[in-house]
């Protein structure tokens, strides 16, 4: 039975439901996100991890590292990268053990402010505090080409070309090839980058110029044609994807599904992406469901692609189905806001209410603003307090009561479970205080309806 608390606070089901419209509007970009999956793939077992489970009363500093890493990742999401490489630099004056948390993700913003220089210090220093890794060491290519140092641009690249920590790895090694003169080199990094990257028109166009500097004409314009072929593609996929909106706004659902269906590509995780997210901003939650689901599958070290498949599970009731993407995506990437919210919210759910309460109070540990979160983590707080007391661990209960009341101190619900707990132990001044206390909050409450 859910604790009886005052009327102005929404029940556990309606802060959920608006945490879960908060969360829609707050979109994770691919290419914000393409920098999460290589840089934060950090479990909460490593060397600089954090824990879920840490106490409420440390909890939403906005002083704290994690404060600053939340802020920092969600200015990563809106591109405002001199705001988070200002967060993230003060997440490691706080903790300077933060490399894989912080510093990576810092140099990226640099890089992505052409800071060149200092986002090179930062990548350089990683390498020394973590050793070779292919994502370090693609940036420091992309740092290498964008200074026409071929030679250095090649050999970090083809470090990276190892596991390439994104797609277009092989086509960046395949132009510092092209620019260093290696024809035979870059046109066998350029095949394997139309491998990979199928869609990218970039690599089809270099393709050909290679094609032409050996003498094979007909070939370069093969790839010329290829290039342009893909380019055409691209505006009649955008054609489709407006006219697919419109029909799902204004044709017979059978009807729009069918037209929409063109837009099904199985084996482009992107594609489906935006697939999903069309049937899902026009409410049509069942069909985005399919297209999001696969995506997942393509792509499983992906936060956007695990994030959307659960929401839309979420948004379906399917909340166990839900679970499965979120309890490995919020321990890989455990600083994107995000995930831990919607987390929460699916364990919620679920009436696992401790772990509920972990994930959630990490979340307002990322994100100490947002409102519905810090809703629900009141009301999980106050179900784990209840439970407490309900089995006779009264000093848990007392310490969960008391994390309710610090993040909602115009409730009287907390003071209330204070009053019946130091009742029970015999502490009967306390508990006329704490009953008080309810009681003139009740009547503040009162007063202003």
């Amino acid at each position: 039975m859910w604790p009886e608390i005052n009327t102005r606070t929404p029940d556990r089901q309606d802060s959920t439901a608006i945490m879960i419209r908060s969360l829609m509007t707050q979109s994770l970009t691919w290419r914000t996100l393409a920098v999460l999956v290589a840089f934060t793939l950090v479990s909460f077992t490593g060397p600089d991890a954090v824990s879920q489970a840490v106490p409420a009363a440390q909890a939403a500093s906005q002083d704290s590292p994690d404060a600053h890493l939340g802020r920092a990742y969600e200015a990563l999401k809106e591109e405002q990268y001199e705001v988070a490489a200002a967060e993230f630099r003060a997440a490691l004056k706080l903790d300077p053990k933060l490399t894989l948390r912080a510093r990576i993700p810092l140099a990226v913003a640099l890089f992505e402010m052409k800071k060149s220089n200092e986002a090179r210090q930062e990548f350089e220093a990683v390498r020394r505090e973590a050793g070779d890794r292919p994502d370090v060491s693609y940036y420091l290519g992309r740092l290498d080409l964008d200074e026409q140092r071929y030679e250095s641009a090649i050999q970090n690249l083809t470090q990276a070309a190892n596991k390439p920590p994104f797609p277009d790895t092989a086509y960046y090694l395949g132009f510092a090839c092209f620019k260093q003169g290696d024809l035979a080199a870059a046109e066998k990094w350029l095949e394997e980058a139309a491998q990979a990257t199928p869609h990218d028109v970039r690599v089809q166009y270099q393709l050909g110029l290679v094609y032409r500097k050996q003498g094979r004409e007909q070939e370069a314009k093969q790839a010329m044609a290829l290039s342009g072929e893909e380019r055409r593609r691209d505006a009649n996929e955008a054609q489709l994807r407006f006219e697919c909106g419109q029909k799902l706004d204004q044709a017979p659902r059978e009807e729009a599904r069918a037209f929409c269906e063109q837009l099904y590509d199985p084996d482009d995780a992107e594609k489906l992406t935006r697939l999903g997210t069309i049937y899902g901003q026009h409410g049509d939650i069942e069909d985005a469901l399919k297209p999001l689901r696969r995506a997942a599958e393509l792509a499983p070290q992906s936060p956007l692609m695990q994030y959307n498949v659960a929401l839309a599970y979420y948004q379906l009731n399917q909340f166990e189905e839900a679970r499965v993407p979120l309890n490995k995506a919020v321990t890989l990437w455990p600083d994107i806001f995000q995930l831990s919210a919607l987390y929460g919210a699916v364990l919620s759910k679920l009436g696992d209410d401790v772990t509920a309460y972990q994930v959630l109070q990490h979340a307002h540990q990322l994100n100490a603003k947002d409102g519905p979160t810090a809703d629900l983590l009141f009301l999980t707080t106050l179900s784990v307090a209840r439970k407490a007391q309900s089995v006779h661990q009264y000093p848990e209960a007392l310490r969960y009561f008391q994390e309710a009341a610090k993040l909602k101190p115009q409730e009287p619900a907390p003071h209330r479970g204070l009053a019946d707990v130091y009742k029970l132990t015999g502490r009967s001044a306390q508990a006329t205080r704490e009953q008080r206390e309810a009681e003139r909050l009740a009547s503040a409450f009162e007063k202003t309806q």
